[in-house]
């Protein structure tokens, strides 16, 4: 794994690798500066009229007035909905990387690092994109589930990042082995290497986290919030193009010493012809 973290970090700093990930953050930063021009005034005045609504929040609202905290209350909407928007920011991020850098950064990997290992082909790609979208769905549902015990705030720093290291596993790992492995030995792999690979998604998971300090910082930032939303979404972009290419080197060692401890099936002509 450490020889895996520090590859990836080295590679990161490729020129090729730089340029890709400025597509995902085309796409996904002009998707979310879209959204943001034409639904941020209308989702700042849905959350104000939900926080006036819920009798929760106003009495809330009214301590802050009455302690002199009245000036945060205008920065509370803002705050949830930007809140709101992240997680959808970095699953996007993720699918983006996955469809767009992963097959360009695999090819990477094994040109410059893994020139002999065979390409068995074991995964179509159309099975990698359902892959890629159940187990976003199943993370979309667990995220949504698990939101109330988000206000507890031991699992606030443990639930996400969690659920993010573990769509990461299933979806960069399945992608770092569908070219070259079997699906047999996909299979293998993944249930042998299940720690490691979980363990390097709930890492990522947490480095996945730290552009949202980008934004929460400082509350005052959050006037800038669309811009800010893009800022995220580019060191999104470079985390997980950085993930990526730890499940790969990882994912691809462990390929290449899974056939070297294989003895090589001889061949019945074979057999006989040295006979």
């Amino acid at each position: 794994m450490i020889d895996s973290f520090w590859r990836a970090a080295a590679y990161c700093l490729h020129p090729r690798v730089i340029w890709w990930s400025v597509v995902p953050l085309l796409v996904t930063g002009l998707l979310a500066g879209v959204l943001g021009y034409f639904f941020w005034e209308s989702a700042l005045m849905a959350v104000r009229e939900r926080l006036d609504a819920w009798s929760l929040s106003a009495s809330v609202l009214g301590w802050l007035a009455s302690v002199g905290g009245g000036g945060l209350r205008g920065f509370i909407a803002p705050l949830i909905v930007v809140a709101l928007a992240v997680p959808v920011v970095v699953i996007v991020s993720l699918l983006m990387v996955a469809l767009m850098m992963m097959p360009r950064l695999v090819d990477l990997v094994a040109q410059r690092r893994f020139p002999l290992l065979e390409r068995r082909h074991g995964e179509p790609a159309w099975r990698g994109a359902l892959v890629s979208l159940g187990a976003t769905i199943v993370a979309l549902l667990v995220l949504v589930v698990s939101t109330p015990l988000w206000l507890i705030p031991p699992l606030v720093l443990l639930l996400p990042p969690l659920i993010w290291g573990w769509l990461s596993y299933r979806v960069m790992s399945f992608d770092a082995l569908a070219e070259h492995a079997s699906r047999q030995e996909r299979l293998a792999l993944m249930r042998g290497h299940r720690l490691p690979l979980l363990g390097i998604g709930i890492v990522t998971g947490y480095l996945g986290a730290a552009p949202a300090l980008v934004w929460a910082v400082s509350v005052v930032s959050l006037v800038f919030a669309p811009l800010l939303i893009v800022v995220s979404v580019w060191l999104y972009t470079l985390v997980f193009a950085f993930s990526a290419l730890w499940f790969i080197h990882y994912a691809l060692a462990a390929l290449e010493a899974l056939r070297a401890s294989q003895p090589e099936a001889v061949s019945p002509v074979a057999a006989r012809g040295g006979a």
